[in-house]
């Protein structure tokens, strides 16, 4: 799992911000998928959006591709494994990671959600930022880059996002 769900593989959802459990979306980006995407796009076609299984359950599973995510060097070997029901194991994002994929895209959903992560204490700012820099994407050069270290410069300077520095 590496969308914004993936948080719940590391931290129940009682200790986390509402804002960190909004989606009604989990993105799921098979392994083991060919260059079509095919097992993507059947995960799409049976428990997507608008599905029958989305109207039963009130959420709905999109399957992506790991080759479209920003994904930070290493992050296979972090990955948080977890036991489900019938033996079978999930993957999922460790929280930093999945942090440093979402300030990648550099969405205002996405960033609000790395805010509330940061704020209630269960991601480390600093390390977030060594995770965003071991992303090794053409896509994050130039003002992408720059506006999320600015973004993550904010906390590790001690103010969060939208606080001015007093010039009186």
């Amino acid at each position: 799992m590496i969308g914004s769900q993936a948080i719940l593989g590391s931290y129940s959802e009682d200790v986390l911000p509402e804002r960190a459990t909004m989606s009604r979306e989990a993105d799921i980006a098979p392994l083991e998928d060919d260059a079509q995407e095919s097992l993507a796009t059947r995960i799409d076609v049976l428990v997507g959006e608008w599905s029958p299984f989305d109207d039963e359950h009130g959420f709905y599973v999109q399957g992506v591709s790991v080759r479209t995510a920003y994904l930070p060097e290493g992050w296979a070997e972090r990955v948080v494994r977890v036991e489900v029901e019938g033996g079978s194991t999930g993957l999922c994002l460790e929280p930093h990671d999945l942090c440093a994929a979402k300030l990648g895209r550099n969405d205002i959903k996405d960033k609000e959600f790395v805010h509330a992560l940061i704020t209630a204490g269960l991601i480390d700012p600093t390390l977030l930022g060594t995770r965003f820099e071991a992303i090794a994407d053409q896509r994050l050069e130039g003002a992408r880059r720059v506006a999320v270290r600015s973004f993550l410069r904010s906390y590790v300077d001690g103010r969060t996002v939208g606080e001015r520095e007093d010039r009186a």
